[in-house]
């Protein structure tokens, strides 16, 4: 027995001696750096086979791959711009040099997914502002805990004489922030903002996010937009004007709408003619006009709905003055209303009744928001009531 003990005890110390098992086979890990959860295309990444245990023994690697693109016999992968053919699983494995038989097992497989460069979303915190009030912006990306810094945009005013913008960094983004949101305080201009976010280094950066405009409505200021006729909505076929009005003897009315990513002058969808613009109103349209001079001014905005229905609500297209009285009319082109109604703030009914009129005597900040009118199940756009203070 005694003798069977030590044979047993004998082929184990040689094993060791010449495999190393002693504590265990070593363990092979695949890893990725940086360690993203998402890989996009044309990021700059690392795979590397890890010898767990391994000790300073030196080592032979091997790769096993469902992608395209085989990795060398290295215990580093390095991608200087990742394609779609790095998709797919990785496995390594490591063989101590010079030794046949000591080799650990195949790793746990590593998934590498590779997506198309990401576009942020840029949201406001209102698209519609008082002047001098502050506005939130938010840049949305996936998985944003990913590394990411953020930066910001806004476009500055055209130079004399050409339709052609740029952009620059507001302040305190230069560097790109942590967090992906950013205050914009005392706004008093319509302004145009975009974002875009970056990560690793050297820096992996995303596309540009489409742009969101604020709206701010300035009734002190030396700039301004009249419309005629003064209302929000208008049927097609009506016909609208802008006029810009202030110090520039250089105006272009500006166009923006949820179908149209880019901005437009009036000389795209309507005519100008010196500092007042004509609106062709021969399709349906939701669009919000301002008014930019060549010397950096811009006016106040309006929103602006062209209705082929049959109902409008004629509603203020300018900003209304806390303290003032304002009447909201629903109107048909083709009868008159002889039945109930209903007049909508917000989405809330706050007028059901055979009046075709709906009258505020004293506007106050609590009035402003969205309206629309409703009658025998047909229902006028909505348009946005702006209230600013005396």
């Amino acid at each position: 027995m005694g003798h069977a003990l030590l044979g047993v005890l004998g082929l184990f110390w040689l094993n060791t001696l010449l495999y190393g098992h002693a504590e265990g086979p070593n363990k092979a890990v695949v890893t990725l750096q940086p360690n993203w959860t998402e890989v996009y295309r044309g990021e700059r990444i690392t795979l590397r086979c890890e010898i767990k245990d391994g000790g300073d023994t030196e080592w032979e690697y091997e790769w096993r791959t469902t992608s395209s693109e085989k990795p060398s016999d290295q215990n580093e992968h390095n991608i200087t711009s990742v394609t779609g053919s790095h998709s797919g699983d990785y496995r390594c494995k490591g063989r101590k040099t010079h030794t046949q038989h000591s080799s650990t097992d195949w790793s746990d497989p590593i998934k590498l997914t590779v997506s198309d460069r990401p576009q942020p979303v840029l949201t406001v915190s209102s698209s519609w502002l008082s002047a001098g009030a502050s506005v939130t912006l938010n840049c949305r990306v996936k998985d944003p805990s990913a590394g990411w810094r953020f930066y910001w945009y806004k476009r500055v005013p055209r130079l004399s004489g050409n339709f052609y913008y740029s952009y620059e960094q507001l302040p305190g983004s230069s560097s790109g922030t942590e967090q992906d949101s950013y205050i914009v305080h005392g706004q008093t201009h319509t302004a145009e903002y975009q974002c875009r976010a970056g990560r690793g280094d050297p820096e992996y950066q995303s596309y540009t996010s489409y742009s969101m405009y604020v709206w701010t409505s300035d009734i002190h200021s030396s700039a301004s937009l009249t419309e005629s006729p003064d209302r929000a909505q208008h049927f097609t076929s009506d016909s609208v004007s802008l006029s810009c009005e202030g110090n520039s003897t250089e105006w272009t009315v500006i166009r923006s709408s949820p179908e149209e990513r880019y901005l437009f002058d009036c000389s795209t969808w309507g005519t100008m003619n010196g500092s007042t613009c004509n609106i062709n109103t021969d399709w349906p349209s939701d669009a919000v006009y301002w008014c930019e001079s060549g010397s950096g001014e811009s006016t106040n905005a309006v929103n602006i709905t062209v209705q082929d229905g049959d109902m409008i609500l004629l509603s203020p297209a300018r900003p209304v003055t806390e303290g003032h009285s304002v009447s909201l009319s629903c109107i048909s082109r083709s009868q008159t209303f002889d039945s109930i109604v209903f007049f909508y703030h917000n989405e809330k009914v706050i007028q059901n009744d055979s009046r075709w009129e709906l009258n505020i005597s004293a506007v106050s900040k609590s009035d402003e928001g969205f309206y629309k009118c409703q009658h025998s199940g047909r229902e006028s756009a909505q348009s946005w009531m702006s209230v600013q203070g005396e």
